[in-house]
């Protein structure tokens, strides 16, 4: 090194430490770091929605796990089709997020036209699995539909899954719509079924039935009778029951279900209330004389709902689907829609009207 250069690299040091001596935290510019741009902070999460969650969803099942939403929902379709799920950290995410496979089969007596599909997690011999449960039959007609569950390798949502066993009693048959009851430490089957072999609702009662299982997978006994439909508003457009899904709060226990064809704009939501015993006890249930969730001028046949609870737990949420028209029917077309579920003062739910698609909600409590 020249000795001019070293004089000057001197006189630098000393300008430097002259500067910190006289003027504290100063530092000339050539030692200060360079301006770095302001990292833009994530996007804040939106506050309100509109109805509906998507485009199509009938018979809709939805949860809040471990951070996300999961929505499923009859796929119909050939086996190739097979159950779907969406995933998305957000109610708007929902809207255009891609459903994912999470399960297909192509064993013919149950490929195809897959309806109403719930998932739980309960406990299996291995831990904590979610096990899905759907309807589900073989792919030339709805007459040989049965009730089938799928139980996942470990505790995501999405699987991946293997199929378990079809869901039956000794009496078997056509069966749909199963979904899970817990109550007192026991396992319960809630589905629908017609009372013989004559599966048509126009001329036959299509019922609610309850029975016991040993596990996820396993009806332990022959099913009961809870509910048909004897109310003339639970037999417009045809006799049915179905769509059975268990709701508790504050020790209380209620089975909300689907009433009416669904084929008609009359579709609509009726309820039993557990009043303590057995559950395997036709008259520990009691029916609702009217309806508890039913259409208006603007939205038509809301049914076959379920239930959430949001983010933070406090709040209680129903999921179900609806028509736009009067003349929709039981098709693709029907919407999975959301809203808050109200307590009255004696301990059942309000589920109030159906909010037409225009209305701005807040989104579940975080």
């Amino acid at each position: 090194m020249k000795a001019s250069t070293k004089l000057i690299l001197a006189g630098v040091g000393i300008a430097v430490i002259l500067s910190l001596v006289l003027f504290p935290g100063f530092l000339p510019g050539f030692l200060r770091p360079l301006p770095t741009t302001p990292s833009s902070s994530p996007a804040a999460k939106p506050a309100t929605f509109h109805n509906p969650l998507n485009s199509s969803g009938p018979d809709p099942w939805m949860t809040y796990y471990d951070g996300y939403y999961y929505l499923a929902a009859t796929t119909w379709g050939s086996a190739s089709v097979g159950l779907t799920m969406r995933k998305a950290a957000t109610i708007a995410e929902l809207k255009d997020t891609r459903p994912l496979q999470v399960f297909m089969d192509y064993t013919l007596s149950r490929c195809c036209n897959y309806w109403a599909p719930e998932f739980y997690l309960l406990d299996g011999p291995d831990g904590l699995r979610w096990y899905g449960y759907y309807t589900g039959g073989p792919g030339n007609g709805i007459d040989g539909q049965r009730m089938h569950v799928i139980e996942s390798t470990g505790t995501d949502p999405l699987g991946p899954y293997t199929y378990k066993a079809e869901l039956t009693d000794s009496i078997g048959g056509w069966a749909i719509d199963s979904s899970i009851l817990q109550l007192d430490g026991s396992l319960y089957l809630l589905f629908s079924a017609f009372s013989g072999s004559d599966i048509s609702a126009i001329t036959n009662d299509q019922n609610l039935y309850l029975a016991p299982m040993s596990n996820p997978w396993t009806v332990s006994g022959d099913r009961v009778l809870i509910s048909s439909p004897t109310y003339d508003w639970e037999r417009q457009d045809g006799r049915v029951n179905e769509g059975p899904v268990a709701l508790q709060h504050d020790g209380k226990t209620f089975v909300v279900y689907s009433a009416s064809g669904c084929w008609g704009p009359n579709y609509k939501l009726g309820m039993l209330t557990f009043n303590g015993g057995d559950p395997l006890d036709a008259t520990s249930w009691v029916k609702s004389p009217k309806p508890v969730f039913q259409g208006t001028n603007k939205v038509f046949a809301p049914g076959h709902n379920n239930f959430f609870k949001s983010p933070d737990g406090k709040e209680d949420w129903m999921i179900y689907h609806a028509n736009v028209a009067a003349s929709g029917t039981c098709d693709m077309n029907r919407t999975p829609r959301i809203q808050k579920i109200a307590w009255n003062s004696d301990g059942t739910p309000d589920f109030g009207n159906p909010i037409d698609l225009n209305t701005e909600l807040p989104v579940p409590s975080e």
